[in-house]
């Protein structure tokens, strides 16, 4: 079975599998431009492709079986008929469960806390004790507005906290099947929310926040998702949390609700543009952080393992005809 390899190595990870000697592994040198064309006579006899974006010249890939992702979004592979090519694909789904969950249990604790202000406070010399700047969490109700992975571990360690933990899916919430999870994280069970809420109990939902997060892949159904009747139900003291995608919150529906004060404030890790223009009003809100996508990014320090781990599982399993972790199924492919 030959094997492409268009990502960065993990040494230990490689060794082993050539250590079998069952895989014919071709280890093409990462670039910096994203998408590029590939030397034909390297790619058009590859079974199985490990990428983070197909090649330029994926159509010339004609023995091409199985396509493995580094990212969990897919987006890039919309447009390339893979289902109908019967190519399958799986993403690296649970890669980043761990640093996102963290970095939305720091910033609930931040916007509670004000810490914006309190950092303003330092570099001015201001002493100021305010009550503001004490504020907890523990007691207060997130919203977790999809629950794969990413919600899952969040709801973990909210629960942890004393957080009451609300979860909004479109079926409800079960046992993960299928799926890669970091051991002795998430909730595999489906067992930790304290209420669920389903397709059309939205307003339900967000009237009973205090922190809202978004946790939903970018795709023709969710974006632009939430707008100003979504961010006009939630209680004038909510936060949002938006670590999944920028546009399934519409733009200018959560630039007026901060104008307006709608909402408390919010967290954004994920934007409208890349980079983010620096005359942008989100810029400015001084009730916003604004990070630069980094909530959990190919640089995270076990991003790699990770990575090279699921790849390795879902290895074995195609080798031996076996259901595939993280498998996207052709309606995901599709864009639905």
């Amino acid at each position: 079975m030959k094997i492409l390899v268009d990502v960065a190595v993990e040494p230990a990870a490689l060794a082993a599998l050539q250590k079998t000697g069952r895989f014919e592994i071709d280890c093409i040198t990462p670039h910096a431009e994203v998408v590029r064309e590939l030397e034909s006579a390297r790619i058009r006899d590859a079974d199985v492709l490990f990428c983070t974006f197909p090649p330029k010249n994926f159509s010339e890939m004609k023995a091409v079986r199985w396509v493995q992702l580094a990212s969990t979004g897919y987006t890039q592979l919309f447009g390339l008929d893979l289902a109908a090519r019967g190519i399958r694909a799986t993403n690296c789904r649970g890669c980043f469960d761990v640093p996102i969950a963290e970095w939305n249990i720091a910033m609930m604790v931040n916007l509670a806390r004000d810490l914006r202000q309190m950092v303003r406070n330092q570099e001015a010399a201001v002493w100021d004790r305010g009550a503001v700047f004490q504020r907890e969490i523990r007691g207060a109700t997130v919203g977790l507005w999809g629950y794969g992975g990413i919600g899952r571990e969040t709801a973990r360690l909210a629960r942890q906290l004393g957080l009451r933990v609300h979860v909004l899916t479109r079926n409800g919430v079960a046992p993960s099947q299928g799926v890669y999870g970091v051991p002795g994280t998430g909730d595999p069970e489906g067992v930790l929310p304290d209420r669920v809420f389903r397709a059309g109990e939205e307003l339900e939902f967000l009237a009973g926040l205090d922190f809202l997060v978004v946790g939903l892949p970018l795709t023709k159904a969710t974006e632009g998702l939430i707008g100003e009747r979504e961010l006009q139900a939630l209680p004038r003291t909510a936060f949002v949390l938006n670590p999944a995608r920028g546009p399934i919150i519409r733009q200018e529906a959560l630039l007026r609700a901060l104008r307006e004060k709608w909402i408390a404030g919010a967290a954004l890790d994920t934007h409208y543009h890349y980079p983010m223009p620096p005359d942008h009003p989100l810029w400015k809100f001084p009730n916003v952080i604004f990070t630069p996508h980094i909530s959990g990014s190919s640089l995270s320090p076990k991003f790699k393992q990770r990575l090279w781990e699921i790849f390795s599982l879902n290895l074995e399993r195609f080798a031996h005809g076996q259901p595939l972790l993280n498998e996207l199924t052709p309606a995901q492919l599709a864009g639905e």
